[in-house]
């Protein structure tokens, strides 16, 4: 079955920065008019027939906001401690091509040291190994410990991955001479200004229209310019949120485009993690295991469209059905026979790990995310296929603020805003013109909105987003 949306759908009233004859409801054509000799019967109410129309609050459940008063943001986050890397071998001896995260290993620039004790392993095999010398070009040469050489060992030559574990030292043998210095990894963003804006003459403010109209800031009346800048100013609130989320870099492919900022989207894309498969049990065990990996953060908030929270709530069930295959579940969250059904599950627990389900507006409204057609996707970085969902770390993480000098916890996303003692750009609004309190010559009150901000996303490793 498909849905057709009405040839008018959306279509009156119209989201104009001034007032037209499309804003309006008439009935001028036909037979019925204003010339007509009986009184319509006028319902002035406007029917408010989409809800609430914003889609923020994303970031006000998982994040925080913070003054800023430079044109950037730089912090650091936290390597790794032990040491892992991927290395290609040749009869025995390693070239240490990238550590455990992928980050190419310039060459020499690895932990490596003579007298570590190590565990090599490659598709097939696992050994244990004794690092006898590093060269100053930082080739790594090691002996089983239980056979004479590695391909005798059954590892041959071609990729392997390698740890340390320990070291081991003769007797009366000197100690180290190289020392480790822990892994420094520095992040930045930048701001960006926001602008909008709305205006509506002197003459047209005093008109009063025969539709009481209200919003989403609770404004209300007959004056339509209430409504008007009453959208403007929610619309340019959600592209507060929007544009943290949505936002990019230029990479300076195109000199006709600004800096941008790196958004939510974009960090998940670049240093996150990225799944293609639909939410099932097993693609949850996957999720599960890469979490491990990256330091096993013990609650998350899952923000889900539609398909992908129908998808929980079908495996959910499926975990607790009785009287067979297809049977309906009862007592779950306190739900039995004699209550309504309850097919929603707004939280579960797999393994060691909560996690809290929550539909994401952001990604089912028809005019925002859930516009985007469900293309093919080819990868994790071509950018096809729509968003359908986000895994977002709860709780704190732990950094090095530049401008403080000193590590601070902080959530895992917040937003920063330019701000001093002179002037807070969080969220700016003004009314200039004739309209209200005279500022200028203008014969129309002229709002303006702006905003200068950007969003920090610390430890990008522990976020995943569903994809296509």
């Amino acid at each position: 079955m498909a849905l057709n949306p009405g040839a008018l759908l959306n279509k009156v009233p119209a989201a104009a920065k001034q007032t037209l004859p499309s804003n309006y409801l008439d009935f001028t054509s036909g037979d019925n008019d204003w010339a007509q000799q009986y009184l319509p019967d006028l319902i002035e109410k406007e029917a408010e027939v989409f809800g609430n129309r914003t889609i923020g609050g994303f970031l006000e459940k998982v994040g925080a906001e913070e003054s800023m008063s430079a044109d950037q943001v730089i912090w650091s986050e936290q390597g790794r401690l032990h040491l892992s890397y991927t290395g290609s071998n040749t009869s025995g001896v390693i070239s240490i091509t990238a550590d455990v995260d992928g980050n190419t290993a310039a060459s020499g620039a690895h932990g490596v040291r003579e007298g570590d004790t190590v565990i090599v392993s490659d598709a097939d095999r696992t050994v244990k190994c004794y690092v006898s010398t590093v060269s100053a070009a930082g080739l790594v040469t090691v002996y089983p410990y239980t056979d004479t050489t590695l391909a005798v060992a059954g590892i041959g030559n071609g990729t392997v991955s390698l740890f340390v574990f320990g070291s081991e030292f003769a007797k009366g043998s000197p100690g180290r001479s190289v020392a480790n210095e822990p892994g420094f990894k520095s992040f930045s963003n930048k701001p960006i200004i926001m602008k909008d804006f709305y205006q509506i003459s002197g003459s047209d403010a005093s008109q009063v229209g025969w539709v009481e109209v209200s919003g989403e800031d609770g404004q209300s009346g007959y004056l339509w310019y209430l409504k008007a800048a009453g959208d403007t100013k929610s619309r340019f609130t959600d592209y507060c949120e929007m544009s943290m989320l949505e936002s990019e870099l230029n990479d300076g492919a195109n000199a006709a485009v600004p800096d941008g900022t790196e958004g939510l989207f974009a960090a998940v894309e670049s240093r996150g993690n990225i799944s293609h498969a639909t939410l099932e049990l097993d693609e949850i065990d996957i999720i599960l295991k890469e979490f491990d990996k990256q330091g096993a953060i013990e609650e998350y908030m899952m923000f889900l469209d539609r398909t992908s929270a129908l998808a929980v709530d079908d495996f959910l069930a499926g975990q607790n059905q009785l009287g067979g295959a297809g049977a309906s579940s009862f007592g779950v969250f306190d739900n039995d026979a004699d209550m309504a059904l309850n097919l929603g599950f707004n939280g579960f627990r797999r393994g060691s790990y909560d996690f809290y389900k929550t539909d994401w507006k952001y990604l089912n409204d028809k005019s925002t995310r859930g516009s985007i057609a469900d293309v093919a996707d080819g990868g994790a970085s071509d950018g096809l296929g729509p968003i359908r969902g986000l895994f977002v770390p709860a709780g704190t993480s732990t950094v090095y603020d530049q401008n403080l000098g000193k590590n601070l916890k902080r959530p895992f996303l917040h937003v920063r805003y330019r701000a001093s003692q002179m002037e807070d750009r969080k969220y700016k609004t003004w009314t200039t013109g004739s309209v209200g309190a005279t500022t200028s010559d203008i014969d129309a009150m002229e709002m303006h909105f702006l905003t200068e901000r950007c969003l920090i996303v610390q430890g990008a490793n522990n976020f995943v987003m569903l994809k296509g």
